[in-house]
């Protein structure tokens, strides 16, 4: 590489902006900078509702008529259409990750919560928090989002959750009491039943008759763990079945609904603490 440095290039790649987006998912869009120091934004708005954190540094934060100097463990959050710009403090390296939530899909998940009964978008009267739950909460959405290991259900519910939580700690509304053991247990059954297809949320929806906010919540209190997570472990057990019965692994994996062999093994290890073939022998 004829004068140019492997120092060179890291910094070349860490001041890249990069971006996360998916089909299966178009309701988010994810930008994420590592070295963000010569980054400068003008004034601007987006149609988008858009949270982010600041992972390290410090900038300076405008949204409309506020200005704020902010640091690590800031969250901001922008309304659509509000005028706003973030810029690092002159000469600091400053890293950021921002999501950009389609307005449509979240004021679904606010009128799911109890509240937007006109359908109309519900804004955010605060636009700066140090919560270091939200703060830990959107790194954790942000990590799953971009592994490419990932499934898209998980992917889908864990924004459910993360944004569900947003409205609980910044916009909260009060849901009424409501019963829904049986749509619960005909989740539960309907994602027994059907452990080794490649399910939607909106499919486990439809077949309990509840909306996603509603479900995912409901479903953890009452069964002690996620849609999701219920469903990794129907497929562990469908696992532990036709091990035993002496198949090939690597079929089994593929039965089951994992991606392969590998991805099979790591979750096994994980819930059963031993490896599926020492299970099988």
């Amino acid at each position: 590489m004829s004068g140019i440095t492997q120092a060179a290039i890291h910094a070349k790649s860490a001041s890249a902006p990069r971006f996360w987006r998916n089909d299966a998912l178009p309701f988010i869009e994810v930008r994420s900078i590592e070295d963000g120091r010569e980054v400068c934004y003008a004034k601007h708005s987006h149609e988008t509702f858009s949270i982010g954190a600041v992972i390290g540094g410090r900038s300076v934060y405008l949204n409309r008529h506020t200005r704020e100097w902010i640091g690590a463990g800031a969250v901001v959050m922008m309304n659509p259409d509000d005028v706003h710009a973030c810029n690092p403090v002159a000469g600091e390296r400053w890293s950021y990750r921002m999501m950009h939530i389609d307005v449509a899909w979240l004021t679904g998940l606010q009128h799911q919560l109890g509240f937007s009964e006109n359908h109309a978008f519900r804004a955010f009267s605060q636009t700066l928090s140090t919560d270091a739950a939200l703060f830990g909460g959107l790194n954790r959405l942000h990590a799953i989002l971009v592994d490419s290991d990932t499934d898209m259900l998980r992917k889908e519910s864990a924004a459910i959750i993360f944004f569900s939580d947003v409205q609980d700690k910044l916009n909260p509304a009060l849901l009424p009491d409501y019963d829904a053991s049986r749509q619960l247990a005909r989740a539960a059954e309907f994602i027994a039943e059907n452990c080794t297809r490649s399910l939607r949320l909106d499919d486990i929806c439809e077949a309990a008759g509840l909306s996603a906010s509603h479900l995912i919540r409901a479903f953890k209190q009452r069964y002690g763990m996620t849609p999701h997570a219920y469903l990794i472990n129907r497929r562990i057990q469908y696992s532990r079945a036709q091990l035993r019965r002496g198949r090939l692994i690597a079929d089994v994996a593929l039965d089951a609904g994992f991606a392969d062999q590998a991805h099979l093994q790591r979750i096994f290890k994980r819930l059963v603490a031993a490896t599926p073939g020492q299970y099988r022998s």
